[in-house]
């Protein structure tokens, strides 16, 4: 099993590139931002390798760091994500921003990928938003307001602010972010009209 090749650059495709290593030619497939991140043919690179085996085929992954290819692997614990679909996501989103929107369960990000509908967005934040904030940005109370909005048990000042900014234009994770930034301002027992009003604040910012 190949879990890391270095090797120089030989030649590059549309979602694959050809490393030497010491005269043999290793074709790894990898999504387009860890191609654009490698250097031109004839330089030296090093790819963290996920080894795919089936009856017919072996075919290499490559990534650029060992967190991106554990992300590649835990995608795939997810029903109705296979190795094209997780190198998708991987594609347009780093491993950091992965863990965020899943952490926020920002289902519009995750769409962002080819391959990744409605459902499959759905299923990746149910199935992995427990293991992503350990590895998100993302502020524990802003994680912690959207899993009680999703779960219904969040406070009805704080669900009722967030739905009121929701509906003059804002995404779902800026509003939360902004009324658990209000909530902690103002303090528990707060009313829906002063988190609004905060929310708006920090939303001007």
């Amino acid at each position: 099993m190949i879990g890391k090749l270095k090797g120089i650059i030989d030649s590059y495709g549309d979602d694959w590139v050809i490393v030497d290593v010491g005269g043999v030619g290793y074709l790894v497939h990898c999504s387009p931002r860890t191609l654009q991140a490698l250097p031109p043919p004839g330089e030296a690179a090093s790819l963290s390798i996920d080894t795919y085996v089936r009856e017919d085929m072996i075919r290499l992954y490559g990534f650029a760091s060992d967190l991106e290819r554990e992300w590649f692997r835990l995608l795939q614990t997810v029903q109705g994500v296979g190795a094209r679909v997780a190198i998708a996501v991987l594609g347009v989103m780093t491993p950091g921003d992965l863990a965020t929107a899943i952490a926020l369960q920002d289902r519009a990000q995750l769409g962002r990928a080819p391959g990744v509908g409605k459902k499959v967005a759905e299923r990746i934040v149910a199935e992995l938003r427990d293991k992503a904030p350990a590895y998100s940005s993302a502020d524990p109370a802003v994680v912690g307001l959207q899993a009680d909005l999703a779960e219904r048990t969040a406070p009805q000042p704080v669900a009722d602010a967030v739905s009121a900014l929701v509906n003059l234009g804002y995404a779902q994770v800026q509003a939360s972010a902004a009324v658990a930034a209000a909530a902690r301002s103002a303090g528990e027992g707060a009313a829906t009209e002063e988190l609004i009003r905060l929310g708006l604040k920090e939303l001007a910012r």
